[in-house]
This record gives structure tokens, sequence and C-alpha cells, in this order.
């Protein structure tokens, strides 16, 4: 069953991931790397066992000197041993604490890194459908906050949960051991009561957090939306509209973050008043026994020194804790991304692809990409290994479809696509997908160098590999022409490009890859009529050796094929040459005259 691309982590339908999944993902890091996770679990130990003993110190140095006082013992001397004690206590908790974080910190970054590159892998992995109808600003938001909440994890509930309970334990055994019961239970029922008022007043604001979530990845979705199709927001003068999207969403934002502002405001209200209590009835209690001769003034001090100690970590445990439960809920999309199983996938026994030219065979295809709109009906034709077919027909015969399923982005529901003889269904997707070069209608380039962009077809090609592509592609003189030449950017998704020179960038690009198989879908459908005439001049060099499949609306394009195919509402209605096809007086025919006509008119 397939999740919703577009919900996010905060959706309250989204389930938060349990720490039992968290901490499969983990486990494999931190075996990894056992010496760093040994060496912080013992500087964690020893940073809590010198932080607890700083009251003992301090109940020893208050009662000496209270003991000195107005002594010529005083005037003279100060208890030198314990202040340096107390020194170098304070000292090393800070230090392995510092030194805990250096060590360990390797292992975080290495776990983001790896549950972020899993995820990158995956996503990529994942077919055609998932992408097309994803929001690419949501899902970027909430990869990033599962990849962040795995590093928050990772380093809070080993450093902050765990250490907490030790100190907890330990503090609660000293004061049991060094003065009475009382202490120690009133110790016990502040932190109990703290940490049952954190965990009911969190579990009930989750859902103002996951609220703010959805409609934080909504707004950043629909600016990214915006700003990538900012030519068209031109286009139609459409800024006011798009702005007042934007505050629409932001407005939403607001008041769903003011809520949960609200709600922090009421659960850190109420962690104070329980920690004030504590250490007042503390107080009290420790005051009553100074005066009773039972405790010391330094016993006073060092009692108020443990409770503080102690609610310290604890203020940050109630972070802590909101904290996890958010990490979980955005880790819960993300764990949600890593089960999602791609639609195309690799057969369990997959065959290999015979040498030489390969032939394609679309066989008796039925497909629709949903249930109730069928794009093909029973298309049944072959492209002869190393020869030159063109499919053509009106808008929305099902053109383009071919060619998806040939590159197998979807499969049929009926019928079965061959290369070479063999079901694409029985290749591995790289055999399959590295036998074929594409050049698309809608050509997107990446925001990196005209090189690197044709060099993506093979990025170990050289100079003059690149520099032979582009000859083919007649692209030379243009590059010629360039200030940077091949080093000029060409901007985001290659917008600083005409629409004729981004695809004859595809075409060397193409022609880089140097595959058995090309398809060229409307491949010359921005370029005038003489780059036009000059590319196809290319392509027909190109095709030699090669099987070519011709995706065309212009019929002037594809005369020179070896046959053409005519689709009519996704079914096979003609086949033959240009001059045969004519000849018959058929739909193409038509076609052809309608072209014709069209052409005439314009000049």
């Amino acid at each position: 069953m397939r999740i919703n691309p577009n919900a996010d982590a905060g959706d309250p339908a989204a389930k938060p991931a349990t720490l039992k999944q968290a901490w499969v993902q983990l486990v494999p890091v931190l075996r990894q790397f056992p010496l760093a996770v040994a060496g912080a679990m013992l500087l964690l130990v020893a940073a809590k066992v010198a932080g607890v003993g700083l009251p003992l110190i301090l109940k020893n140095l208050v009662d000496t000197l209270d003991a000195q006082r107005g002594t010529l013992v005083a005037a003279l001397s100060l208890p030198v041993a314990l202040l340096l004690a107390y020194g170098a206590l304070r000292f090393a908790n800070v230090l392995f604490g510092e030194l805990r974080d250096v060590l360990f910190g390797r292992v975080a970054e290495r776990a983001k890194r790896r549950t972020g590159l899993g995820v990158f892998d995956h996503l990529h992995r994942l077919d055609l459908e998932f992408h097309l109808a994803r929001k690419s600003g949501a899902l970027s938001r909430d990869i990033e906050r599962g990849v962040e909440g795995i590093g928050f994890l990772l380093r809070f509930v080993l450093f902050t949960v765990a250490p907490t309970a030790l100190e907890l334990v330990l503090v609660t055994a000293l004061l049991w051991q060094r003065y009475e019961i009382g202490f120690a239970l009133i110790a016990v029922a502040a932190v109990s009561l703290y940490v049952v008022f954190s965990v009911v007043l969190t579990d009930w604001r989750t859902h103002f957090v996951r609220h703010a979530n959805t409609l934080d990845s909504e707004a950043t979705g629909r600016a990214l939306d915006s700003l990538l199709n900012f030519e068209t927001v031109k286009y139609f003068g459409a800024e006011p509209l798009e702005a007042r999207r934007y505050d629409t969403a932001l407005a939403a934002y607001e008041t769903a973050a003011g809520k949960s502002r609200f709600t922090l405001g009421l659960l850190n209200g109420g962690q104070a008043l329980i920690i004030a209590a504590g250490l007042t009835a503390m107080t009290t209690l420790s005051a009553l026994r100074v005066q009773q001769g039972v405790m010391t003034l330094g016993d006073f001090v060092a009692v108020n020194a443990f409770m503080a100690q102690l609610f310290l970590p604890l203020n940050v445990l109630g972070f802590v804790y909101r904290e996890i439960r958010r990490a979980l809920t955005d880790m819960g999309k993300l764990f949600d991304l890593q089960a999602l199983a791609p639609l195309i996938a690799d057969p369990v026994a997959p065959q290999a692809l015979p040498a030489g030219p390969l032939s394609i065979r679309f066989e008796h295809l039925a497909f629709g990409y949903t249930a109730d709109r069928r794009i093909l009906h029973d298309a049944d034709f072959e492209i002869a290994a190393g020869q030159t077919v063109a499919v053509v027909g009106a808008t929305g015969a099902g053109k383009s479809t071919l060619a998806r399923l040939l590159f197998r982005f979807y499969d049929p529901q009926q019928g079965a696509v061959k290369l070479g003889g063999i079901d694409a269904r029985q290749l591995t997707l790289a055999e399959l997908r590295g036998a074929i070069g594409v050049v698309p209608q809608d050509v997107v380039l990446f925001n990196d160098t005209l090189l690197e962009n044709l060099r993506y077809a093979d990025p170990d090609a050289s100079i003059t590999t690149v520099e032979r592509a582009l000859h083919q592609a007649h692209l030379s003189d243009f590059v010629a022409r360039l200030p940077k030449g091949l080093q000029t950017m060409v901007g985001e998704r290659g917008l600083k490009l005409s629409g004729g020179e981004k695809q004859r960038v595809a075409i060397a690009r193409a022609l880089l890859k140097n595959p058995r198989v090309l398809i060229f879908d409307e491949a010359t459908s921005s370029l005038d009529t003489l780059s036009e005439k000059a590319i196809l001049a290319a392509l027909d060099e190109a095709a030699v050796q090669r099987t070519v499949l011709v995706i065309a609306h212009r019929l002037s394009t594809v005369t020179h094929a070896d046959r053409i195919v005519v689709l009519d509402q996704g079914r096979v209605v003609e086949q033959g040459a240009h001059q045969a096809l004519l000849a018959e007086g058929g739909l193409y025919e038509k076609l052809w005259s309608a072209q014709r006509h069209e052409l005439r008119a314009v000049e």
C-alpha cells in the first residue's frame, strides 16, 4: 500500500517511530565505533561521579570555614586542599563532558550521514509515480527533520536521559545514606512528579506540534514550487497571487505555531512550579535540621546543592522528552519512506542482454496511468535491430507512453515490452536503462557547468570525447561563442539556455552515453528550421549501428525513418514508409496534409 508522498511527518495520520525502530537504525553505526562508544560511556560516568562529589566537597569547605571563623587559624590560612579539590572536580566535570562530546561526535555524524544517504538512495530507487506525486519542498523538510532526529536521539538519549537517571540514583542514595530518608523521598517525589507531568502534558501538546510541522512543510513547499516556476509566474503577472498564497500558508503556520508556543508555556510553567516546590521542601527540611543541631551549615549547603544539581538536568530532560517525541514523529515519516517498496524493481533472476544492436518489441500492450484512464489498447509493433522507427499521432495518442514503458518507468497492465527479445521485466534496471539513451522533449539541466551537464552521461569522458559529441549535436559553434566555453554555468534547470540550446545539449549528452538504443521524444521541437535540418543529419549519423525510436508530432522530422507507426487513441492504425502511408490516404495522410496547410498559412 502506498503512503501519501505529500504527507508531512507532523501529519496526525503519520505514526511516530518507536524507540525500537530508531534503535535498529542506530545499532549498526554504534558497532562501527566500539572504542569511541565505550570511551564516551566511561567519560560520561566519570563526569557524573565528579559532579556528585562537588556538593560533598562544598559541605566540608563550608563546615571548615564555619568552624575556623573568628579564630587565629582563619586569619592565617585557608583550607587550600578543599578549595583545590573543589576547583579540580568542577573542571573535571566539564572536561569529561567535553571530551565525551568530542569522542562521540563522529559517531553521531556518521549516523546522520548513513541515514541521509540511505534515504537519498532509496528515493532514487522509487518509481516515477511517486516522484510525480511528491512535493519537493515538503519532502525535503521531512527528510531533513528525520535525519536530524536520528542525530538528536543518539546524542540525548545516551548523554542526557541515561546520565540523569544515573545521577538520580547516586544523589538519592547519598541523601538517604548521609542524612535521612525524608530527603531521599522529597527528591524521588519531586522527580517522579516532574517526569509524569512532563510526559502527560507533552503527549497532549504533540498534536499542536505535528500540526505546526505540517503547515511549516506546506509553506516551504509553496515557496519552493513558486520559485521553481518563476517564469510561469511572470508570464501571467501572478506575483501578487503567489504572495497571497504564500502569506496564507504562513498565516496558518503562525496560528498553529502560536498554539504550540502557548502549550509549551503551560508545560514550562508547570515544570518550574514542581522544581520550585521540591527545592522549597528540601530547603525547609534541611533548615529545620540545622536549627535542631542535627545537620551542620555545610550539610544545609550540600543538600541544596544536590537538589539544584539534580533539577538542572531534569529541566533539560523535559526539553529532551519533548524533542524526543518530535524526533520520533519526524523519523516516523522517514521510516515510512524507507519502507516504501518501489513498484518497479529488479527481477529475482535477471537475464542479460545479447551483444550488438537490440530489437524492440511492443507486444499487445494495454496500459493506463489510472484504472479509469486507459492510454494504450493492444498496441503491437516491432523495431528491428539497427532500424529507425518513428511513432506519430495526435496529442494524447500514447506516443510518449511507449518511451516510458520501454525505459520501464511503468510496467504495462497487459502485454510486454521486449528488448533484444527479452521482456524488460526480466532485466535489471541498470542494464536496461544503461542500454538506452533518451533525448526528452522537456530538457532539465543541473545548475552546474555545461561540461558537467554533458559529462552526466559519462563522468569519465575526456574533453576530446565531449567535443566530438558537441560536434555531432551541432553545438560546437555555440560553445565557442561563450566567454567561458564549457565552464559556463547553465543556471537553475538550465534556464540560462534557450529551448533549442538545451535540446542540443540533451542530444550531445545522449550521444556521449553511447547507448545501443536511442529514444528521441520530440527531440527537435524547440529548433528552428535550419537547426532542425542540421540536427536531423546528425541524428541520422548517430543512428548508424543503433536502434532508434523517434516520437514526433511534426511529421516533417520523420520522413527519413525506415518505418512510421501511426497511433490513434492508443491503437496502432497504420504502419509503413512515408510515401507508402501517403499513398494509402489514411490518418497519416490527413495529418500530413493538415500540417502542410498550417505551414503554408504561417508562411
